[in-house]
């Protein structure tokens, strides 16, 4: 029986065309695909008055972690700065810290936030817990060195695509239930929650050519978890099991209509309403996975791009002056 799926947005559809597609992951091609590294951060850099530091911190295992922080240039006497603390997207599997990076210097340019990103370990060279622990001890280096930074402690925001978003939400539940440090929000992009890869629209992206389809992410969450039954897999990797979603930052979850993580992310949203929490969902008609990403011209790319930072404007300012 062939499977109904949402329409792409016509603009969208157009693009992809373009773009060559596949429906499984396999370790050559992912050997190839970590060939092509991330377009380089400096033609990013190029129109942008930015001070760049690059630092290492060490893992829980003492492994090495490098950060990459961005921050507006010649900001002396100035106010403390928001910071945006960004974990990049690539099926927890691929890409690096300067993937999708375009996205949180926005929020440099918009509100002269401090942006910092983490080079965590992938999968399947590091395994388990190790991803969301690495981000989690980037995100105590930062509170720790706020004052150095330029930061107001009172304003970070942790925030991701894809993996990424799936990693942000796993570090928010880490800050919370180890009790530090403070996370003003938690911005996810069509975040990678669960491992189950069983949801309406995980089996409607199945077996077909996509952008990240039901087996591209089941290969992902088996580079990360390898053979664990469901009862051995950590809340804080596939943040979807945890059972307990109160007392957690305000987040703000996006998503596609016409994506696989689409009912797992619109579920998240419906447990922080039902645990007494606050999330802005926003799932964008005929948005295929990663769609503001990969085609920010487009004009459905745009809007959710602007809806995202107009969200995060109101939330700063009620946190302190932007």
């Amino acid at each position: 029986m062939t499977t109904l799926r949402p329409d792409l947005d016509p603009e969208l559809r157009e693009l992809l065309a373009d773009m060559p597609l596949m429906s499984q992951l396999s370790a050559e091609v992912l050997a190839q695909l970590r060939q092509y590294p991330s377009p380089p951060v400096e033609s990013l850099l190029a129109h942008r008055r930015v001070d760049r530091r690059e630092v290492t911190v060490p893992a829980k295992d003492g492994a090495s972690i490098a950060l990459s922080v961005f921050s507006p240039a010649h900001t002396d006497g100035a106010a403390a700065a928001p910071c945006v603390y960004w974990m990049h997207g690539g099926g927890m599997v691929m890409g690096d810290r300067f993937s999708q990076i375009d996205i949180p210097l926005e929020w440099l340019d918009e509100f002269g936030a401090v942006v910092v990103s983490v080079d965590y370990r992938l999968a399947p060279e590091a395994t388990g817990t190790a991803l969301v622990d690495d981000c989690y001890q980037g995100l105590l280096w930062i509170a720790e060195h706020s004052e150095e930074l330029g930061i107001d402690p009172a304003r970070i925001v942790v925030a991701g695509a894809s993996a990424g978003g799936g990693l942000a939400a796993g570090t928010a539940l880490l800050a919370r239930d180890l009790g530090t440090p403070a996370i003003a929000a938690q911005v996810l992009i069509c975040p990678m929650l669960d491992h189950r890869n069983s949801s309406t629209s995980s089996r409607q992206y199945s077996g077909v050519p996509g952008v990240w389809t039901r087996e591209m992410n089941e290969f992902g969450w088996h580079a990360v978890l390898g053979d664990l039954a469901d009862g051995e897999v950590s809340p804080y990797v596939s943040p979807a099991l945890a059972e307990d979603l109160s007392g957690l930052p305000t987040a703000y979850i996006d998503t596609g209509s016409a994506e696989v993580f689409r009912d797992e992310d619109t579920d998240y949203a419906t447990r922080v309403w039902a645990a007494g929490g606050q999330a802005e969902l926003h799932v964008w008609a005929g948005g295929f996975h990663g769609f503001d990403a990969l085609y920010p011209q487009a004009h459905i790319s745009a809007t959710a791009r602007r809806t995202r930072t107009d969200w995060l404007a109101r939330l700063l300012s009620r946190n302190g002056t932007v």
